[in-house]
């Protein structure tokens, strides 16, 4: 309270001081100390409605940045912060109004209990000298009076002055009036009286302000409504809550505060006129759903959820996956197709189809050697994490960059990298977009040299490169042949555009539909399956905006099929590479608009070769800047007169340019198949026959022999030890253990490690009755792992002719030792079958116990047997490994 005093309390002291001398009313002197608040921070209020408006100009940009990068947060906020730069954004600046209200409330609540110190200005020793007779007079401590001590002093004084006579002071007291409409002031609001108006009306207040900014405040207007009467009923118990718990004169502080506020408001957007801005907040204002469209959503998403948690289970269930596919939507199917049907017709191999899109064409597939699954965005990210697979093969880029990362539970998959269209690499992707896979499907001779250049360049290690061709192109070859020649009347114009900013769609929509459209072609509109998905308002725009043209225009926005490709007379694009896949196919001629070029990598030029991108803009067609588009017709009736020129010239440029044309899936689907093949065999061939992998039937039979001894021997053995030396003994069984599960991988012995895992974690609940709580775990977990059926051929597997153990326990030394049939490990060690009667014995410090450190210390007998060994370590040297538990 010192400091706040300090801090807070004087200046505003001061301030307040002044108020009250010029009125000489303390409930007026709050209200103008409030309004004296508001115009020394109205150039705070300015600021910070400048900065709102800076906000809603940018909103767009945001918006827009937030769809195209969608998925990719890095960049998302790496173009955020560049244009609050540009704005002179600060979310800082908006705060500063609430900001500066902390320390006005805290200073005017110090003064309003303190008025004896800021509005008399009496020294703290007189003040000291009221609150010690005031205490003596209520027969209390001075301490007990707390923070309302001053306030108490003036009550008591004004009622008895005769026992202050003699301070100085005392009449400035008797003077000070702390009532204001017939209310004290400095009395908290009870129920029972007037006071409880302020808390009232402090509410009501906070009400009307909030209504009045959801109205005209910039911000507020842009937010939803679930949002704005959320802050708005937030203010309102805000007020009326501490109003009610403070003094009334803060409460009258907070109703004038909140009254002034609307003309500041006002007067902000007087000055600011945010009117200006209107069309800002009607782009991102979002289209209400009817009722209908809320339940048809609900059931969507139920369903995804539903889908997503049923498959993601299946998936970790399935064992020995080899081949996963991954998909973003279900469009992207068809540049995977021709892999996977070379795969499933040259192999036996089952591909795992995994897609992010809930309606996936995918999903229509009757083959069970293609097994898809449903796995939303989100849960992507983790899915993927947690891949266990041979091969993961993707058209998405930036592997490890953003969100999805390579997986964590194995580190030899293999991630496998194949474009979607035949573009160049370093122009069309990210920088380092390709640095996280370990194969590159090449489409043709461009690809090698630019990823070899890159990886010269950056220093990279070398990837793998598969020449193969692209089996999507002989989709398209053969769909053209089968069409034959078509004759489209009127000529089809099929505008396929890019996703980037100032694309087609966005740039110059009007400047090169409608003129076609008045020339008599049919148009057809076909965006990226990108700019479909993040700026669905725009693309609904668009399709209103042509509404009128009847069948003279289409809006695509299906991308399963490529029939409108392929049937189409041209297509006009601006940097999508479907001008590449629709004259490769079809050998007709492209038009290519100069829009602002797409440049995923701003560092292209770090590589030297000349991106196909640009290079083959006139050689498949011609390009046409945009100040030229009423040129527009013409050029397009130039290019169709000269269909039979492109046709030949077009045909060599696809020879040059794409491998195995006609035989695409060829070189990526046989590298697969191999590829998979080899790591199988491989495995197969480095795992060890079943009669080898015995560290189960050890672990079972020597606790068996633990627990289930003739007579009662190992019973009483176990259970009649101290707390101390159970401890000691049951952790070295717990070792042992944890160094079996550690080696055990085989399915075989799966349900064996799930059920020794369960107990080791979970434990079994003890009887409280029981001496030995512990003892009673060893037994239920070999209770447990009785009808476990493992392969064996210990001799403990004979309970009956099986020495049994006997464990002892050295109290002087503190350690235990534990005998224990290792007939087992040896005969594994060996290759012999040892006698039952071979013994191993070891010991170990309990805190250092451990397998290697039993091998290391063990001293092996077996006195029946040919050989005999005298350090375990010995008998390791000719064990494979992993032959001891």
């Amino acid at each position: 309270m010192t400091i706040i005093n300090t801090l807070f309390g004087i200046p505003l002291g001061h301030v307040m001081r002044f108020c009250w001398q010029l009125v000489g009313n303390y409930g007026v002197s709050i209200i103008l100390f409030t309004l004296f608040t508001k115009i020394i921070m109205f150039p705070l209020s300015l600021i910070s409605q400048k900065n709102s408006i800076a906000m809603i100009k940018l909103r767009p940009l945001l918006e827009d940045v937030r769809r195209r990068y969608d998925g990719n947060s890095a960049e998302i906020a790496e173009m955020q912060k560049a244009l609050y730069k540009k704005e002179r954004y600060s979310p800082i600046k908006g705060m500063l109004p609430l900001l500066i209200q902390i320390p006005i409330i805290l200073g005017l609540i110090n003064v309003i209990y303190h008025p004896v110190q800021h509005l008399l200005q009496l020294d703290a020793d007189t003040i000291g000298l009221f609150i010690e007779r005031t205490a003596r007079f209520l027969n209390i401590t001075p301490e007990a009076m707390g923070t309302g001590a001053e306030l108490t002093v003036l009550e008591t004084a004004q009622a008895n002055p005769a026992l202050f006579t003699g301070l100085s002071g005392l009449d400035k007291i008797l003077q000070m009036d702390l009532h204001f409409l017939g209310t004290n002031m400095a009395e908290v609001p009870r129920l029972a009286s007037a006071t409880v108006l302020y808390p009232i009306l402090s509410g009501a207040s906070a009400l009307l302000l909030g209504i009045y900014q959801n109205r005209v405040n910039i911000l507020q207007r842009v937010q939803s409504v679930v949002s704005r009467w959320g802050m708005t009923i937030f203010l309102v118990a805000f007020s009326a809550f501490f109003a009610a718990i403070l003094p009334c004169g803060v409460g009258l502080y907070w109703i004038s505060g909140n009254l002034m506020s609307i003309p500041v408001q006002a007067l902000c957007n007087k000055i600011y006129d945010p009117g200006a801005y209107a069309d800002n907040l009607k782009h991102i204002e979002k289209p209400h759903l009817t009722r209908e469209e809320k339940r048809a959503q609900r059931v969507l998403n139920a369903k995804k959820r539903r889908t997503q948690r049923a498959d993601k289970k299946r998936f970790m269930n399935t064992k020995d996956k080899q081949l996963v596919f991954y998909a973003e939507s279900s469009g992207y199917y068809k540049y995977f197709e021709g892999f996977i049907d070379y795969i499933l017709e040259h192999s036996e191999l089952v591909v795992h189809y995994v897609t992010s899109d809930i309606n996936d064409q995918v999903f229509a597939k009757n083959n069970p050697r293609i097994q898809t699954y449903y796995i939303g965005p989100i849960a992507l990210i983790q899915f993927m994490m947690l891949m266990d697979a041979d091969m993961v093969v993707m058209t998405m880029p930036d592997l490890e960059k953003y969100q999805i990362k390579r997986s964590l539970v194995r580190k030899d998959i293999e991630y496998i990298y194949l474009d979607h269209g035949m573009t160049s690499l370093h122009l069309m992707l990210r920088e380092g977009a390709l640095d996280h896979f370990d194969t590159i499907f090449c489409y043709g001779p461009n690809h090698i040299r630019e990823i070899r250049e890159t990886e010269r360049v950056y220093d990279l290690p070398p990837k793998k490169l598969v020449k193969t061709g692209y089996p999507l192109l002989d989709s398209m070859l053969k769909a053209a042949d089968e069409l034959g020649n078509i004759e489209n009347d009127p000529k089809k114009i099929l505008i396929a555009p890019s996703w980037q900013k100032d694309n087609i769609l966005e740039l110059c929509p009007d400047e090169v539909i409608r003129p076609l459209l008045d020339a008599g072609y049919r148009v057809i509109a076909r965006p990226h399956p990108e700019f479909v998905k993040r700026f669905p308002d725009q693309v609904d725009a668009l399709i209103r905006q042509y509404s009128d043209a009847g069948d003279a225009f289409e809006f695509q926005t299906s991308f399963a099929s490529n029939e409108t490709v392929y049937t189409a007379d041209l297509v006009i694009t601006d940097w999508s590479t479907i001008a590449n896949e629709f004259s490769y196919a079809t050998k007709k001629p492209s038009l290519f608009i100069n829009t602002p070029m797409k440049i995923m990598n701003p560092n292209y030029k770090k590589i030297p070769c000349v991106p196909l991108d640009i290079s083959l803009r006139d050689e498949i067609g011609i390009s046409i800047d945009t100040d030229k588009l009423d040129q527009l017709p013409e050029v397009v009736t130039d290019l169709l007169e000269r269909k039979d020129y492109y046709r030949e010239h077009i045909a060599d440029v696809v020879q040059q340019n794409i491998f195995d044309v006609g035989n695409g899936a060829q070189g990526g689907g046989s590298y697969i198949v191999n590829t998979l093949t080899a790591k199988r065999k491989a495995r197969e061939k480095h795992t060890p026959p079943k009669k080898d992998r015995m560290a189960p039937a050890a672990v079972v039979n020597d606790l068996r022999a633990l627990s289930e001894g003739d007579a009662h021997d190992v019973d009483q053995d176990i259970l009649s030890m101290d707390e101390t030396h159970m401890s000691t003994y049951l952790e070295q069984i717990e070792q042992r253990l944890e160094t079996f599960l550690a080696r055990v991988s085989d399915q075989q012995d799966e349900d064996f490690r799930k059920s020794v895992e369960r107990h080791l974690r979970e434990r079994v609940t003890p009887d409280p009755k029981q001496t030995h709580p512990r003892g009673i775990w060893i037994k239920a977990l070999l209770d447990d792992l009785v009808d476990v059926d493992i392969e064996t051929s210990s001799p403990l597997e004979n309970a009956t002719s099986a020495k049994k153990t006997v464990v002892s326990i050295d109290t002087a030394q503190d350690d235990a030792l534990v005998n224990s049939s290792a007939d087992k490990d040896l005969s594994c060690a060996t290759g012999a079958t040892a006698p039952a009667s071979g013994t191993i014995s070891g010991t170990a410090k309990a805190a250092h116990f451990n397998s290697h450190d039993v091998m290391k210390q063990a001293t092996v007998t077996a006195s029946t047997t040919p050989s005999s060994y005298t350090d375990a370590n010995d008998a390791t040297k000719r064990a494979p490994e992993g032959d001891f538990s």
